[in-house]
C-alpha cells in the first residue's frame, strides 16, 4: 500500500506544510534522495509529491536505492518521482544532474551499530564522500548532510543540547562507529565547502517515528508502534526514563526542508519539535494506549545493553531552526496516535 494514499497521512502532510518555509525556491528544481525510501526521506518525498499534485511544483525527485521495485512499490509510478540506483558502499554513477542533494542512506538499526560497526561506519563515510564528489563535479546547489543527535554523546545535564554541545563518545565501543561515522562526515561536508566551494549544510535529527517507518525498522519506537498496531502488547525492556526528543516524520521531513532552502552553508541546525520532548516509557505509554495493549517488563540481557543508545539526555534545543521560521505541529500524543492508527490500516 502507498501510504500517501491514507487519508489521514494526507491530511498530516498537509498541516505541516506551512512549516515549510520557502518552498518555491525548489519549483522546477530537482533532488536527489538517497535512503528515499526510509523513515524520514520517503516522507520527504512525499511532501514534495503533494506539492507537485496541489501547488504544480513541478520538483523532480531522484529517488536512490538499489531496488527499483521497492521504490514504485512505496511511490508509485510518477513523472516526478524518477529511480536512481545507488549503494552507499559502492562509487557513485549517476548520469542525472541533480540541483539539490539529501543525503539521507546510513545503517539505522542499533543492532547492526554493534554487530556490523565496519559497515556502519564505511556505508557514512563513503555513501557522504562520493556525493560530495557528485555535487563538486555536477556543480549541484547544496548538498544537505541527515546527521543524528547521537553525535552530541553523554552529558551529565539533563538540558537540550544545542548546537555547540558535544558531550562523551567512547571510541573503543564498537556501538561508537554510528555516532563516530555520523561525526566524520559532518567534518567532511565542512571540509568539501572550505575547500572545494561544495555548497553543504547539516541536519541533525532528534529520534523520528511516524508510520513511514518500515515493518523491519528496529528502532524503538518503530517496533512498538507496528506491535501496538497488531494488537500484540509491548515488552519494555529499562525503566524507560531516558530524555528524548520525539518527532514525527512529516514535521522533520519541513525541517530537512527549510534547512536545505534556508539553512546557512556548513552550519548544523537540530531536528527537534520542544512539545515532544519525553521520556522512552512516557512514548511506550502513548503508543500502548493507542492500540489498546499492555506494557510489560522485560529482562535486559548483556546484548541488550550493548545495542542501546548510552545517552540518558538527547534532547535538543530547537532555537536555532526555528530562527529559520520553521515550526513543529505534530505533538507527540498527536503523532504516536495518528502512527498506530495508520499502521493498522496498512497491516
Amino acid at each position: 500500500m502507498d501510504i500517501y494514499e491514507n487519508k489521514l497521512y494526507k491530511d498530516g502532510i498537509k498541516k505541516v506544510l506551512p512549516s515549510f518555509i520557502k518552498k518555491e525556491k525548489l519549483f522546477g528544481k530537482s533532488v536527489l534522495i538517497t535512503g528515499a525510501t526510509g523513515l524520514i526521506c520517503s516522507a520527504i518525498v512525499d511532501v514534495i509529491r503533494y506539492l507537485n499534485e496541489t501547488e504544480n511544483a513541478q520538483i523532480t525527485a531522484y529517488v536512490c536505492g538499489r531496488s527499483e521495485q521497492k521504490a514504485v512499490d512505496r511511490f508509485g509510478k510518477n513523472e516526478y518521482v524518477k529511480f536512481v540506483y545507488y549503494d552507499a558502499l559502492k562509487s557513485v554513477d549517476i548520469r542525472e544532474k541533480a540541483d539539490y542533494i539529501i543525503c539521507g542512506a546510513s545503517v539505522s538499526s542499533p543492532k547492526m551499530f554493534a554487530e556490523n560497526p565496519v559497515q556502519t561506519m564505511l556505508s557514512n563515510i563513503d555513501g557522504v564522500r562520493n556525493l560530495l564528489d557528485y555535487a563538486k563535479e555536477n556543480n549541484s546547489e547544496r548538498l544537505l548532510y541527515i546527521s543524528s543527535s547521537e553525535v552530541y554523546g553523554r552529558k551529565e545535564s539533563m538540558q537540550p543540547f544545542s548546537e555547540n554541545d558535544l558531550g562523551y563518545v567512547d571510541l573503543l565501543s564498537p556501538r561508537s562507529s554510528y555516532p563516530m561515522a555520523k561525526r566524520a562526515c559532518e567534518t567532511l561536508c565542512v571540509a568539501y565547502t572550505t575547500q572545494y566551494g561544495v555548497d553543504t549544510v547539516i541536519a541533525r535529527p532528534g529520534h523520528i517515528y511516524g508510520p513511514t517507518a518500515t515493518p523491519n525498522d528496529t528502532r524503538v519506537s518503530s517496533v512498538f508502534a507496528y506491535l501496538s498496531a497488531k494488537g500484540d502488547d509491548i515488552e519494555m525492556k529499562g525503566d524507560g526514563k531516558q530524555l528524548r526528543s520525539y518527532c514525527h516524520c512529516l514535521d522533520c521531513a519541513t525541517a530537512i526542508l527549510t534547512i536545505l532552502t534556508c539553512g546557512e552553508k556548513a552550519k548544523a541546525y537540530n531536528v527537534s519539535n520542544p512539545n515532544s520532548i519525553i521520556d522512552i516509557m512516557q512514548m511506550t505509554e502513548i503508543t500502548a494506549k493507542a492500540g489498546g495493549v499492555v506494557v510489560k517488563k522485560a529482562v535486559v540481557s548483556e546484548n541488550d545493553k550493548r545495542i542501546f543508545n548510552p545517552m540518558d539526555n538527547s534532547s535538543l534545543s530547537s532555537t536555532l531552526l526555528e530562527s529559520l521560521g520553521w515550526q513543529g505541529v505534530i505533538s507527540a500524543e498527536e503523532g504516536l496516535i495518528d502512527t498506530v492508527k495508520i499502521l493498522k490500516e496498512k497491516l
